[in-house]
């Protein structure tokens, strides 16, 4: 049973590094850059604009990261308190 857990982590960490290995001078951005970039080459006009803006990159890579360990935490108690709940039964 270890091993197969030794095998597998090893298998996820050569997953992670082997694109840095093959191309280590490339972009690696998200998937919102490239959508941006494309539709704003088309000639697209936004709607509406936000009703607040980030000052900055890193405080809106902050505030998505708040919202996905909130967003964690809420279904780690659900699955804990069911699990806790038919563990009682």
């Amino acid at each position: 049973m270890k091993t197969k857990h030794i095998i597998l982590i090893v298998v996820m960490v050569a997953l992670f590094i082997v694109p840095f290995i093959i191309s280590p001078s490339a972009e690696y951005g998200g998937a919102d850059s490239a959508v941006e970039e494309l539709i704003s080459n088309q000639g697209y006009e936004p709607w509406f604009s936000p009703i607040w803006e980030p000052p900055s990159s890193e405080i809106e890579s902050l505030l998505f990261a708040l919202q996905a360990s909130i967003g964690a935490i809420i279904i780690g108690y659900f699955v804990g308190f069911e699990k806790g709940k038919r563990a009682k039964k």
